[in-house]
């Protein structure tokens, strides 16, 4: 039999190639993990997939996610696999397991649990700690194969204790020689195919025991150092989180690392309620950067970043009950049952609050911006669909109707917290954001927040929200979201070799039935090491995910097939298209 002319031939297709441009007709040829053809009337692969009526896009590029453990004892990188995403970025917001001495594993695994609401136990089994140094971890995470591609970034927390042990987890001032030693490291971290250096400044991010995270008050000679010995091995991306508590003052010091260095830096940008306002003059300060020749960018997300509360979940409005601790240990079935006896339920309706640990208080009770979760997810939600409104529409308390709400469905429904990117209680600010031209998608953070979190599916909502189902405002083009999530998202990290559907790049593709294109409702799974549980995501409408021109997913189902690996640092455009 004669060698066919291409591995896979995606045929007939309404292609939406990822420059921006308009959707065009036309078969994709792909030969050695390359597309190696675009045109009519190609000749047969060895497999092909029928895609008239579909959307063919390049493969989603997420550049902010927190696979780093589940990058070693796991080789689906999911939810974001299920998404449409291709290429994932690792080792966000200052927070990671490398480099790491042996005497401060649990310090590490303390802080994720704490940040990214990742179970201490999860993390002591499915950790093998085979690595100290940076290139050790990469070697250890290179070894394995994913059904994504995945890149790592050297996180400033690990970097901190690290070189500094107790005088770095506590936040002290770093010396010279401090410096200049995590200098070297981020310098090494690099050469060795780190894509960057994360850093993290909220206080929103303590360890599980209530620390503040180890970079929070770093200097900005400590933060110029490690930026310096990116700029000294000449690659490297910077990014950064911050609570902007004085914006002018904290982008300025940002906007002087990136003038220092040379690298390019992004930093998340969210409406906070305690500034409503605050991301405008954020926007233009980076406008002003911009224009001024700096390679700076936000991370912006298109709904709002949500906490899930549920009885299966790491909260519920009840978690600081004294009548629901004394059965929060049970089994789920059993916490079901006994919320159903009356003399427990009204002993709970009626009892005190009793303020204690994260979340505590108001945010636990904030029935005017809580919402019930649906077997068709809302992520713009009116208020008429308040927890408070419902309860007043029927005529129960708040506390009833989220009772109510959560032991639906054998005690696994859920309610939706918006507290970032809806205090107008619309996303009027997150299209603005998306729409500005310095943004890029980002702050998935997929892998993270297992029982509080489930945004690991922001590709999909970007796509289905923004260009198809928005009733409350102006939507965004197909050509233009797709764009966002795949070249802008890949060339903001340095990946010239994707995110675009062109001869010579990599052949990273979904076909997506865009009209049947739907989220479901996070769901818990308890798939984790330890039998530790998880949120997860599922999406209807991906026909198929292509990953180096293998098929990884069809119609929502893996296939088996892992060609995911690590990339090691920025990746330039093939020469074909460099000559373009």
């Amino acid at each position: 039999m004669a060698e066919r002319a291409f591995d896979l031939v995606i045929r007939g297709g309404r292609i939406v190639d990822g420059s921006g441009g308009p959707p065009f007709v036309a078969d994709i040829g792909v030969r050695d993990g390359a597309i190696a053809a675009i045109g009519p009337g190609l000749a047969e692969g060895t497999q092909e997939i029928d895609a008239a009526g579909r959307l063919v896009t390049p493969g989603f590029v997420d550049i902010h996610t927190h696979y780093d453990g589940q990058a070693t004892w796991d080789s689906r990188m999911q939810p974001s696999s299920g998404h449409g995403v291709t290429t994932a970025v690792m080792g966000n917001c200052g927070v990671g397991f490398a480099p790491c001495k042996p005497e401060d594993h649990d310090r590490l695994i303390r802080l994720m649990e704490g940040v990214e609401d990742i179970p201490f136990p999860v993390l002591t089994e499915g950790l093998p700690w085979t690595w100290e140094s940076f290139p050790d971890y990469l070697d250890a995470v290179g070894a394995r194969r994913f059904d994504i591609d995945i890149a790592a970034q050297l996180p400033h927390a690990a970097l901190r204790v690290f070189v500094m042990g107790e005088r770095g987890a506590n936040r002290e001032p770093a010396t010279a020689d401090d410096i200049a030693a995590m200098a070297a490291i981020a310098r090494q971290a690099v050469e060795a195919g780190a894509l960057g250096f994360t850093t993290s400044r909220t206080l929103n991010h303590r360890t599980s025991d209530g620390q503040p995270t180890p970079t929070l008050t770093a200097g900005e000679d400590e933060l110029t150092g490690i930026a310096l010995g990116l700029k000294a091995a000449g690659k490297g991306v910077l990014q950064v989180v911050s609570d902007f508590q004085n914006p002018a003052e904290e982008f300025a010091m940002f906007r002087r690392l990136v003038e220092a260095s040379g690298r390019p830096l992004s930093f998340s940008l969210v409406q906070s309620p305690r500034g409503p306002e605050s991301w405008k003059k954020l926007l233009s300060a980076l406008e002003a950067a911009v224009d001024a020749g700096l390679p700076m960018k936000a991370q912006v997300c298109g709904r709002p970043v949500g906490v899930l509360f549920g009885l299966e979940l790491t909260l519920n409005p009840f978690s600081q009950h004294a009548a629901y601790r004394e059965i929060a240990h049970l089994p789920l079935a059993e916490r079901v049952e006994r919320l159903g006896d009356p003399a427990v339920r009204n002993r709970l309706l009626s009892e005190e609050l009793d303020p204690k640990g994260p979340f505590a208080g108001s945010a636990l009770r904030a029935w005017d911006n809580m919402f019930l979760m649906g077997d068709r997810p809302d992520y713009e939600p009116t208020a008429d669909a308040t927890v408070q409104a419902i309860a007043a529409a029927r005529g129960l308390s708040p506390d009833a109707v989220a009772l109510d709400q959560m032991l639906g469905n054998g005690g696994r429904g859920m309610l939706y917290h918006p507290f970032l990117n809806y205090a107008d209680g619309s996303l009027d600010p997150s299209f603005a954001m998306l729409s500005h031209r310095d943004t890029v998608p980002g702050l998935s953070d997929g892998g993270a927040h297992v029982g509080m979190i489930c945004d690991g599916s922001f590709p999909t909502s970007n796509l289905t929200h923004w260009t198809r189902d928005r009733t409350r405002g102006p939507k965004l083009g197909v050509e233009q979201v797709v764009r966002m999530q795949t070249r802008d998202t890949a060339e903001a990290v340095g990946l010239f070799d994707r995110g675009l559907i062109a001869v010579g790049l990599r052949a990273d593709l979904n076909v997506i039935d865009y009209e049947g294109l739907t989220l479901q409702a996070p769901a818990v799974a308890y798939d984790l090491p330890a039998g530790g549980r998880r949120l997860v995501q599922r999406a209807d409408g991906y026909v198929a995910t292509i990953v180096a021109g293998q098929i990884t997913y069809r119609d929502g189902e893996p296939t088996g097939a892992l060609p995911g690996r690590l990339v090691r640092g920025a990746q330039a455009a093939p020469l074909a298209m460099a000559a373009e």
